[in-house]
Formats: C-alpha cells, sequence, structure tokens
C-alpha cells in the first residue's frame, strides 16, 4: 500500500507552484479520494517517507501536522499517523468545548457554524462547569483538532490544561482566564456591565419594597455580577436578599427578582400567573441571557447580556483567519414587561 501511497504524491513533482509538503498533502487527499486510504488506514512512518522518498524530516511533519488540523489524520502515541475522516474537503476540524446547551449558547454555536461554513467541521462538547468532565474532556481532545474554542471554567487546573494547547490554535470565549498573554479571548464583562444595567433600572427598582438575586455559588454564575448587585444595593440604599435557588410557591408582591438560571424564571413565573400578579406592577423580573422566547412570554422579560451573535461571527473570523483577538463584551440592556 505505502507504494500506491508514494505513487500518487510523486505524481505531482511536476506539478507547478506546489511546495514539497503541499506535493505531500494533495498526494494524501488523492489517495484517500481514490479509496487507495480508507478511515483507519495507517499512513507511512515519517522515517519511511523519508528513507523511500528522500523529503526532508521537517517537510514531513509539516504535511502531516496540516492533515491533522485539517481532521484528515489523527496521530495516536508510540503507534503513528492513521487517516480520520475522508472528507478531505475539510479545511479544518474543530473543537467546540462549552458549559451547556442553554438557548443564548444554541445561538452562539449556530451562528458561528453558519458563519465558518460546511468546509470546517466542528465537535462540541458539554462540561456542565464541571471540572473533572472538563479535565477528561480536554485531555482527550488535545492534539486530535485544528483548532479548540473553549469556554474556560474558573479553577487553577484551567492553566495547565489549555497550556497544552498551541496559542495560536486556541480562543477563550464566554469567560476570561488568565492563562497567557499571547492567548486569544472574547469573553463577557459582568461586574461593571451588571452595576450599570442595575443603575439603569434605578427608577423602575425604586418603586417595588426588595430586590432578591437567585445567586449559586457552586454554578456557573459570574462572581462579578454577585459583586455588582452588592454593590448597587449598598450605593442606593436598597433593601434586598440573596437566595439560593426560587422556592415554588414563595413569590411576594412588591419584590423585584432576578434570575441567572431559567428554572427559577420560569417557576416564578409559573406562580405569578397562579397569583394574577402583572409583571412590572405587582412583582418585576430581571433575567440575564436573554433568548427569543424572552421577548415573548408574559408581555416580554427584561433582560441583560452580551450579543451572543456577534461573539460568534468574531470567533467564526478568527478561526479562518488567525488574528490575535482580545476582545471583552459589555452586557445590553433590553428593557420589556416586567420591570
Amino acid at each position: 500500500m505505502n507504494q500506491e501511497v508514494y505513487q500518487k504524491i510523486q505524481e505531482l513533482e511536476e506539478v507547478a507552484l506546489l511546495s514539497k509538503h503541499e506535493q505531500l498533502v494533495s498526494g494524501i487527499i488523492n489517495a484517500i479520494d481514490e479509496e487507495i486510504l480508507i478511515q483507519g488506514t495507517m499512513l507511512p512512518s515519517v522515517n519511511s517517507m523519508v528513507r523511500d522518498l528522500g523529503f526532508a524530516r521537517k517537510t514531513i511533519v509539516k504535511a502531516y501536522n496540516e492533515l491533522k488540523e485539517r481532521g484528515i489524520v489523527e496521530s495516536k502515541k508510540r503507534l503513528g499517523y492513521f487517516i480520520a475522516d475522508k472528507a478531505t474537503d475539510l479545511t479544518m476540524k474543530v473543537a467546540v468545548l462549552l458549559y451547556a446547551f442553554h438557548p443564548f449558547q444554541e445561538i452562539f454555536y449556530n451562528t458561528f457554524r453558519e458563519e465558518l461554513g460546511e468546509n470546517y467541521k466542528l465537535d462540541v462538547f458539554f462540561h456542565h462547569n464541571n471540572i473533572e468532565v472538563y479535565e477528561n474532556i480536554l485531555t482527550s481532545i488535545t492534539g486530535k483538532y485544528g483548532m479548540y474554542v473553549v469556554a474556560p471554567i474558573h479553577h487553577y487546573k484551567t492553566k495547565k490544561l489549555l497550556n497544552k494547547i498551541p496559542s495560536n490554535r486556541l480562543l477563550l470565549v464566554d469567560r476570561f482566564e488568565p492563562i497567557g498573554d499571547e492567548y486569544s479571548f472574547i469573553a463577557q464583562e459582568f461586574e461593571k456591565s451588571t452595576y450599570n444595567v442595575l443603575v439603569d433600572l434605578k427608577n423602575e427598582i425604586l418603586k417595588f419594597n426588595e430586590l432578591v438575586l437567585f445567586y449559586k455559588d457552586d454554578a456557573d454564575y459570574p462572581d462579578g455580577s454577585l459583586k455588582a448587585f452588592q454593590r448597587f444595593v449598598k450605593d442606593y440604599n436598597i433593601k434586598n436578599r440573596i437566595e439560593y435557588k426560587y422556592e415554588v410557591g414563595k413569590v411576594k408582591k412588591g419584590t423585584v427578582y432576578i434570575t441567572f438560571g431559567d428554572i427559577d424564571l420560569w417557576a416564578l413565573l409559573k406562580d405569578c400567573n397562579e397569583n394574577g400578579f402583572q409583571l412590572g406592577k405587582d412583582i418585576g423580573i430581571l433575567s440575564t441571557n436573554d433568548s427569543p422566547v424572552k421577548e415573548f412570554i408574559s408581555g416580554g422579560i427584561t433582560t441583560f447580556c452580551v450579543d451572543f451573535e456577534a461573539m460568534a461571527k468574531m470567533s467564526a473570523n478568527y478561526i479562518k483567519n488567525r488574528e490575535e483577538v482580545r476582545q471583552i463584551i459589555p452586557a445590553q440592556l433590553q428593557r420589556r414587561n416586567s420591570l
């Protein structure tokens, strides 16, 4: 089989403008297209290529690395290089590691996929803010993709795990983690944005008796937003409470509720409906992370979040152009009926 692969590579020797590494890449792709190589087939070793074709070692390694980036080839430790995918029209194989498939992250993923186009193959993973899951996923995918788009967990292990990925192949999204000045990121800003949103809504909030924040320390809720809440209620002397979660049946008239999790929001809306409470008058609701349903349900839920479509488009641009990006995106307020 090696001889057939070599023949496909050597057939391109006379093609003008092809460099040696491009000749290797194209020859292997032609061998795949003609089914000389199929998925799972082991490629000739680097040493064999050097001996049999006379190519420089660094040229062969460069060609194999390009094929790895495109997801066509994978390397297995101590075993060699293998055909991973017969889709030779792929420009690149991209790993996307997100928190969970929340509606706003679905918006990010769908926009990101659309912006990249068909020649990029995306594999999406979810870590659910669980460090063990996060570590296992990163360990299993590192070295197998051309680019990585990762929503990081705030944990002491994160820097070590992500530093195993070359900086020019990794983009941090959603949350910022200080893993090195050379790494690119497109992240939300929480503390200043949340405080500004609350100040913008101050007059509406002051019409009510109390401000309640549902906040879980053990979830992926941003601590910057908690600090902003604490600063706001102190600055404006507002009666407040911080609760771990909403307890069904405990909705209280004259209260403004801030929800991070949609489970709290849906339970709260159900109780409001059963009690005949009017949003924006009897109680107020401010929710994070906008979605199309929040625009219409119960006359509209006031929200604040970043523009995930814009974040996705910027992320796709980074993947396609490899231009460094270090962007912090503030949250935007969407005023609706609930506050």
